[in-house]
């Protein structure tokens, strides 16, 4: 039978429907589509799909389990690499990483990965596979700060091969940006990052939360009066950035951060909490990455009428193409090559609107883009009574500044090695945003996997 150039097709919500419910928009595969799909593979003999994923999976190997209807062993063989992989299969850019590299896609439509991979671990959770096998205990004991994907990562892999580890979170939910960034339409809280965590916490991983490194307690006492090994720094970069033109500090203008952690992680879009959050009606979201668009989409459910203000073109947005054709589908509006220059304000102090310039493409930049240049005289402003400013964050240096011989750069991110994470700080790793700013949620898993394995080699020696 001749290989289909065209993948198995995903069940979504309705574009209408969704766009005034939080449930999830992909319905992903049931055991058929998933096995037909599975199909497709070539099972390469130098597999490229594999070089194009930051933690490595043997992508082939589970693929023919699922092809087989093996799909507990195809689980078992995800687990040897990723943690996560209910999450990363929702959430990662497959389309940049192993499915950019899949041969497939030279002529048609690449093997759809990541769908197989969410298929394969919600299957795995329905099931009640056991995935915690673990070597035994090593007597060496690894903190661990920040319950993120990075720290997740880190954690769950020093568990297996015998650690003793805590994970420290700042917050009262684990999961980091999974929990207060990422919306629940694109990764349900309870059903998918609650199942993950409780999966690192049955290979022994011990979780506090509530507690501030920092404040609540030092990494130098972690190690002085706690008797730890080694401390791994997967805190995230939680400080919003924004642009510093006129009328900013109104009331009404928030970052994406805020934003999203008062709606996801404090549940403002449910009628019974009583977390407060403006429902506007109109909004305007500045940037045009995948926060951008889970911000633009939120107001969108919330019930505004919704733009999106880029100052480049469709073919620079950083987001996801997913997420892009999702946003267009439900109405959110773009408003691009577009930059604004003034928050318009009212006697009141709150919001009224937004001036803007257009503007133009000009020579690359140092990142490769075309640079955005403005064309005068093309100022006009758009009303909206809500902005949220989406333009990226930076780490918090509220570590950094507390524990001694932690360097970091001029962006106020960890100093660590790019293969290790090891910081200039004996005993001391770091990986994901606090070391790279805003990134994925996969980079930073690779980060945590990579720096697991430094903290493995170290401790050996001991």
């Amino acid at each position: 039978m001749a290989m289909s150039m065209k993948r198995v097709p995903v069940r979504e919500q309705n574009p209408k429907v969704r766009a005034a419910n939080f449930e999830e928009v992909c319905l992903g595969y049931n055991a058929e589509e998933a096995t037909e799909e599975a199909k497709r593979c070539l099972n390469c003999k130098n597999p490229r799909c594999v070089g194009g994923c930051p933690v490595s999976i043997n992508i082939p190997a589970f693929i023919s389990c699922v092809k087989k209807g093996e799909f507990e062993e195809a689980a078992k063989e995800i687990a040897k690499y990723s943690a996560l992989p209910a999450i990363c299969g929702r959430v990662c850019p497959q389309e940049t990483q192993c499915e950019g590299k899949c041969v497939l896609g030279i002529k048609g439509e690449p093997v759809s990965i990541g769908k197989l991979e969410r298929f394969v671990a919600d299957w795995s959770y329905a099931n009640n596979v056991d995935l915690s096998e673990k070597l035994p205990p090593n007597g060496k004991k690894v903190a661990v700060i920040g319950a993120g994907p990075a720290g997740l990562t880190c954690a769950g892999d020093l568990a297996k091969k015998g650690y003793s580890v805590k994970i420290f979170e700042a917050l009262h939910k684990t999961g980091g940006v999974l929990s207060y960034g990422i919306p629940e339409f694109r990764l349900p809280k309870d059903r998918v990052v609650a199942k993950e965590v409780e999966s690192i916490q049955k290979l022994g991983v011990e979780i506090e939360t509530d507690v501030i490194i920092g404040k609540t307690v030092t990494i130098d006492q972690l190690f002085d009066e706690e008797g730890y090994d080694a401390v791994f720094i997967g805190s995230g970069a939680g400080f919003p950035k924004f642009m510093g033109i006129p009328g900013e500090i109104a009331n009404g203008v928030v970052s994406a951060n805020e934003y999203l952690t008062r709606v996801n992680l404090m549940k403002a879009y449910r009628e019974d909490y009583d977390t407060p959050v403006k429902i506007a009606k109109k909004v305007c979201v500045v940037g045009g990455g995948n926060v951008a668009m889970d911000a633009a989409r939120t107001a969108l459910r919330l019930g505004a009428e919704t733009h999106i203000v880029y100052r480049r073109s469709e073919a620079e947005l950083p987001a996801r193409v997913e997420e892009v054709h999702h946003a267009k589908e439900e109405g959110v509006i773009f408003n691009l090559l577009t930059n604004p220059v003034e928050i318009l304000v009212d006697e009141s102090g709150w919001v009224k609107g937004m001036r803007v310039i257009k503007m133009e493409l000009g020579e690359p930049d140092a990142s490769g883009r075309r640079r955005p240049v403005e064309i005068p005289g093309s100022e006009y402003d758009i009303e909206c009574d809500m902005v949220v400013m989406s333009l990226g964050t930076s780490p918090n240096p509220l570590i950094s500044s507390t524990t001694k011989g932690l360097d970091t750069n001029r962006r106020r991110c960890i100093i660590a090695d790019e293969e290790t994470g090891k910081t200039t700080k004996d005993h001391v790793y770091a990986g994901g945003d606090a070391v790279t700013g805003a990134a994925t949620v996969i980079l930073a898993m690779g980060a945590g996997k990579k720096a697991a394995a430094a903290i493995d080699r170290e401790l050996s020696r001991k």
